[in-house]
């Protein structure tokens, strides 16, 4: 049975948000909210890696175990990896790792666990998650990023070949094309735990640079990832995702009891 490990990558300086973490949602900070979701239905420990002092003594006050990182680390997944390296320096505590964002108040945890069955049962380095685009402005969006990879009609999961801020791929003949869907990267992550920290010892990738796409660098380096097909991510469907300005706070603050 795999020894799993969920790291909650948190720190002060959002330049939206300031004092995202600690701000309050109906009596519970945002952090206090994303742990406790996570701890209900997702196996094994759960830490929040911190980037603040701060973040460290507001989970001690809600019994979460954190650990403190350089708050100079470039990303999450560096966040999440220095974190880990420090609660375990052999390597060989944990098989998995997930990295659940701090922000994703409303992101359905349950979601993780498919991603944790991919990695134990297919072996590959990354597991993530991809939505079907709904409209032709979304797949043009450069801010959208787009899953390159070749399912069937009916098929929900498979490996990923690239991912890019293009409309990609490109439909050449469509009436011999059974399935024309595009894919919607969400930055979810599972990583196989050994694979997590191959990822941050790595150079910066070629294309990585090019797309400012982290996962390409896994990719670039021979990394098998595979993506999840979800039709529904929120826990509530009326409240934002995750936070990045005041008005998803409010909007958080109408839904989330």
């Amino acid at each position: 049975m795999s020894k799993i490990i969920t790291m909650i990558p948190v720190r002060m300086a959002s330049t939206r948000l300031p004092n995202k973490p600690l701000l309050d949602i109906n009596g519970k900070t945002l952090l206090q909210r994303v742990y406790e979701n996570v701890k209900k239905v997702v196996p094994g420990d759960v830490y929040v890696a911190a980037g603040d002092q701060v973040i460290i003594d507001a989970c001690k006050e809600f019994g979460a175990p954190a650990i403190l990182t350089d708050p100079k680390l470039p990303s999450g997944t560096d966040r999440i990896a220095a974190a880990l390296k420090e609660l375990d320096p052999e390597g060989n505590k944990y098989d998995i790792v997930v990295n659940f964002q701090g922000d994703a108040i409303n992101v359905n945890p349950e979601i993780n666990n498919d991603l944790i069955k991919i990695v134990e049962e297919t072996g590959c380095d990354i597991a993530t998650v991809g939505m079907v685009f709904k409209s032709q402005a979304d797949i043009d969006s450069p801010n959208n990023v787009k899953i390159v990879m070749g399912l069937r009609d009916g098929e929900t999961e498979g490996r990923c070949l690239y991912f890019t801020r293009a409309a990609a791929p490109f439909i050449r003949n469509p009436e011999k094309c059974d399935n024309k869907d595009f894919y919607h990267h969400i930055g979810i992550y599972v990583y196989n735990a050994a694979s997590l920290q191959r990822i941050v010892n790595l150079p910066v990738g070629v294309l990585e640079a090019r797309e400012s796409l982290e996962q390409l660098r896994a990719l670039e380096d021979g990394m098998i990832i595979r993506a999840k097909l979800v039709s529904e991510l929120k826990l509530n469907k009326d409240a934002p995702a995750d936070i990045d300005t005041m008005e998803e706070l409010e909007e958080a603050r109408k839904f989330i009891k």
